[in-house]
């Protein structure tokens, strides 16, 4: 009876992680530090995201803080998948997706002034307005 107990709970408990989100997770503002500079995250429009393979989960207040984190922790993040925010909806999207613009008048928290786009159009047009160039 104890071994059909214990089974049991065992068996919960791997129900219960197999059912957590694999993906970016949601900012907690002004309470989730970025993992490079470690300043609160405030803004979640210029935020990023890296999930290693293990799945940890890095979070940054600014696209050139995830950037400098990559460089500086390769191997952690050896094959790490890559989100960032898209500026207009604030929804996440994986950076291989995204449209960056960066320059002109683009100010982001610690000075990447870079912004994701999801869609080309909308990124060539907001880059227009802010005098900022079309990265990819």
């Amino acid at each position: 009876m104890k071994i059909l107990k214990n089974m049991l709970v065992a068996g919960s408990a791997l129900l219960l992680f197999a059912c957590q989100k694999s993906g970016p997770q949601d900012f907690l503002l002004e309470s989730d530090q970025c993992d490079n500079c470690k300043m609160t995250i405030t803004d979640q429009k210029f935020g990023a995201e890296l999930i290693t393979e293990k799945g940890r989960v890095y979070k940054f207040d600014d696209i050139s803080c995830m950037t400098m984190y990559e460089s500086s922790e390769a191997e952690k993040t050896v094959n790490a998948k890559k989100y960032v925010i898209d500026y207009p909806t604030g929804k996440f999207l994986a950076l291989e997706n995204a449209h960056l613009i960066t320059g002109g008048s683009i100010k982001s928290p610690m000075g990447g002034n870079t912004q994701a786009y999801e869609n080309k159009a909308e990124a060539e047009k907001a880059a227009a307005a802010l005098g900022a160039e079309l990265q990819k």
